[in-house]
């Protein structure tokens, strides 16, 4: 049987060896992921929300800020995409979105109904949402992977609690008389209805009697949902598979009639493909490697240079207790043991050993079932921002970049897309000048006459570049107009890795631009600045700006794997 374990966090003090700028660091990045928080916190708020010294919110921020973690400018700061790697730690280790994936986005299809996969909260709190497959309409679910339900509002928590023993359920009964804070849960449209505690436990006993649960409009009015438990070897419940749908489409009783039969026919794949052996990690988002505070295979230290560069204002011990979190993405079913983890982060045993401490008391880190000499990441892990960030779109994630970017060259910087024959803006920082180029979000302009256009399409295989006809408008006299003239051009961009355009588009604009790829190394975008073309001859442009493009590109690019680390697991 199973229990809610207590929440290590409050109900018990910390090990002697505990490490304290890890704890502190934790509390910040909780602070800046809650609910409710602005996308930019100012630092006297997270004192009074973390009751940390002033100086140590500010050495904390400065360290998230060189890890890649969070960006700020000294009084607001915001947490950045690649803390997404964090939660993508977890993911990749616990296989769920991996193994489930697949089925879930075929169950989605069948049902028309938006799927979803909960995981047992490491406290016992409720259910927080591991993967999330979702169908578009006008009434859609809008739950996200790393949110937070209470157990007794939800299906998935009448499963989990199903396994209690008598000692789990005096766990939950006592925090649920602590009253603890709806902030603890990212999910919580509207109050509960009132529900005696004796409701829950009928429920949880029906759950476990029938083999599936319901809930009939427990989260807010409207949703009904029917989830089934996905089980490991030894008949544990793992996590719970959940069909959602509206009032306006089905009752409890019909979404049951009509999703269940097939629920439980499949669950013997969800299950075989949950304990299926998993591959050796690799580089890719997400999984040790990739992340910034992680070092894999390193035989050294790398926080140890930043410390030396930053000196006080550097929290070492909090990137060394990060990168060990990070590191036990590489976790594949079995749990990491001490001197794999310390291996993996190129720190002394000594070191890794108490930041696995640390973070087990948090209950971001627990022993594996069979070996309590083996660690393994636990789901509160997706509470450092995961909910928050994990709906980020490119032009979200590129317009800090840009804006850092237009601030450096003091020009104006785009980003956009291939929408056909077109390039499409998404995202733009424009500079304030007495002469400007008038391009707002959403312009369109032919891709052969542009530089983005020219970089978007060398990143397709000739094959699949739009065709053309063999004599193209002329923008300017300037323009190159031969179809061949532009094939050889752009087969020069995809070997240069940027495009220069002079006039072609408009006369006296030039402008420059460079990839931006995905995790792949597909080109999604691109980026780029354009200039008055009296400012200086094209080669000056390349020189005086190409470095700055390829950075910033470079930095797009790291954010975007770490958002997909948790958006590519659904």
């Amino acid at each position: 049987m199973t229990r809610p374990a207590p929440n290590s966090a409050t109900h018990a003090p910390p090990p002697a060896e505990s490490v304290g700028p890890l704890e502190r660091g934790l509390a910040v990045l909780r602070a800046l992921a809650a609910p409710g928080a602005d996308d930019r916190t100012r630092h006297s708020d997270l004192v009074r929300s973390t009751g940390l010294a002033r100086s140590t919110v500010d050495r904390v921020v400065s360290t998230l800020e060189r890890l890649g973690l969070a960006r700020g400018d000294g009084r607001e700061v915001a947490l950045a995409p690649r803390v997404l790697e964090l939660s993508g730690a977890y993911l990749a280790a616990c296989g769920i979105p991996a193994a489930l994936g697949p089925a879930a986005e075929r169950l989605a299809d069948e049902f028309d109904e938006s799927v979803s996969v909960a995981v047992p909260d490491a406290d016992g709190a409720g259910a927080r949402f591991a993967l999330q497959t979702t169908r578009r309409r006008t009434m859609s679910l809008a739950l996200r992977i790393g949110d937070l339900l209470p157990a007794e509002r939800c299906a998935p928590g009448a499963l989990f609690a199903a396994g209690w023993d008598a000692a789990g359920w005096a766990a939950w009964r006592a925090r649920r008389e602590a009253a603890a804070p709806a902030a603890d849960f990212t999910a919580l449209p509207t109050p509960a209805r009132p529900q005696d505690p004796g409701s829950f436990e009928e429920r949880a006993a029906r759950a476990a009697s029938d083999g599936w649960a319901g809930d009939d409009q427990l989260v807010e009015p409207g949703l009904v949902a029917v989830a089934v438990p996905v089980r490991d070897a030894a008949g544990r419940t793992v996590c719970a598979m959940s069909v959602v749908s509206h009032t306006s489409r089905h009752t409890l009783d019909s979404l049951r009639d009509a999703v269940l039969p097939r629920l439980r026919a499949v669950r013997g794949e969800l299950e075989a493909a949950l304990a299926a052996p998993r591959p050796t990690p690799g580089t890719t988002a997400g999984e040790a490697g990739a992340s910034p505070v992680a070092a894999p295979d390193s035989a050294a230290d790398p926080s140890s240079a930043a410390k030396r560069e930053l000196g006080p204002g550097f929290l070492q011990s909090l990137a060394r207790g990060l990168a060990v979190l990070a590191a036990l993405g590489a976790d594949r079913g079995n749990g990491m043991t001490l001197t794999e983890v310390a291996g993996a982060t190129g720190l002394a045993r000594a070191t890794a050993r108490r930041s696995l401490l640390t973070l087990e008391h948090l209950g971001y880190v627990g022993y594996a079932a069979a070996d309590r000499r083996r660690f393994r990441l636990l789901p509160r892990v997706l509470e450092l921002g995961c909910a928050r960030l994990s709906g980020l779109g490119l032009a979200e994630i590129a317009q800090p970049h840009l804006a850092a970017l237009a601030g450096l060259v003091h020009e104006s910087a785009s980003l956009a897309v291939l929408d056909g024959s077109d390039i499409h803006y998404v995202a733009r920082v424009p500079t304030v000048r007495i002469m400007s180029v008038n391009i707002t979000v959403g312009t369109r302009f032919p891709a052969y006459a542009t530089s983005m256009g020219r970089v978007l399409l060398a990143g397709l295989a000739p094959g699949s570049r739009p065709v053309l006809p063999d004599a193209l408008p002329a923008l300017t006299r300037h323009t190159v107009t031969s179809r061949a003239a532009l094939g050889r051009i752009i087969e020069r961009a995809a070997a240069d890795e940027h495009a220069l355009v002079d006039q072609e588009l408009e006369e006296g604009l030039r402008s420059i631009a460079v990839p931006v790829r995905d995790g792949s190394g597909r080109v999604v975008a691109a980026v780029n600045v354009a200039e008055h073309a009296g400012h200086g001859t094209p080669e000056e442009m390349r020189a005086a700006l190409l470095p700055a493009l390829h950075e910033t590109a470079r930095l797009i690019e790291a954010d975007l794997r770490a958002a997909s680390s948790i958006a590519g697991r659904g």
